[in-house]
């Protein structure tokens, strides 16, 4: 397993031009969706929405708004990972029945809550909730993209757009929630070029 991991992570490369001809078949995409819906989240709050595109005509239609890449109209299934907002503020009915999933006697649940209020309280003061919550979706982006490339699957992830313009073309309410960032799946047209990394020397102490 071990060794099957690092062949995805060598494997796995920002692709930039797809087939556009060779689709993800209806089993593989689902398992990509698994593999984000099963990623880990700060309060277990599961942020992330996934919007799949797959009509060619709005994918047209974002990619000049995607600083024209060709890979969001090159790839088979373009994933806009979106984060909510408003349902992660503190106190929200969201964060309750989220919350409230795990198995504790009242007491300790009603203690959980506070944690959570003061906890996103700071965040919407310091930072604000879409910023917390993008870091979330990211954790889910990381984990698809390795489990695609464990299944062969190529992808790019995307921060060049133009959020706002992005948000309004998809008719989004920014209230309730935001583009993160966008992930382009398919197969990839050119062979990935050398992988080039810092050695594990450089970016890691141990103490």
């Amino acid at each position: 397993m071990k060794n099957a991991f690092i062949r995805a992570m060598y494997y796995r490369h920002a692709c930039k031009l797809f087939d556009i001809d060779k689709k993800i078949g209806e089993t593989d995409m689902r398992a990509i969706l698994e593999f984000g819906r099963l990623s880990p989240s700060s309060f277990g709050m599961e942020p992330w929405r996934f919007l799949v595109v797959r009509d060619q005509k709005l994918k047209e239609s974002l990619r000049p708004l995607c600083w024209n890449q060709p890979q969001i109209t090159t790839c088979s299934d373009l994933v806009l990972i979106k984060s909510i907002v408003a349902p992660l503020a503190p106190g929200s009915e969201y964060s309750r029945s989220m919350l409230s999933r795990r198995n504790l006697p009242k007491e300790k649940i009603e203690a959980y809550f506070k944690i959570y209020d003061d906890f996103s309280s700071r965040k919407l003061v310091t930072e604000g909730l879409f910023c917390w919550g993008s870091r979330q979706c990211y954790i889910a982006a990381a984990n698809m993209m390795t489990g695609a490339a464990m299944m062969g699957i190529d992808s790019c992830p995307i921060e060049g757009f133009e959020k706002d313009k992005v948000e309004a073309l998809l008719d989004m309410d920014p209230a309730h929630e935001e583009l993160a960032l966008i992930v382009a799946f398919g197969y990839r047209v050119n062979e990935a070029p050398e992988k080039i990394r810092l050695p594990l020397e450089e970016i890691v102490e141990f103490r």
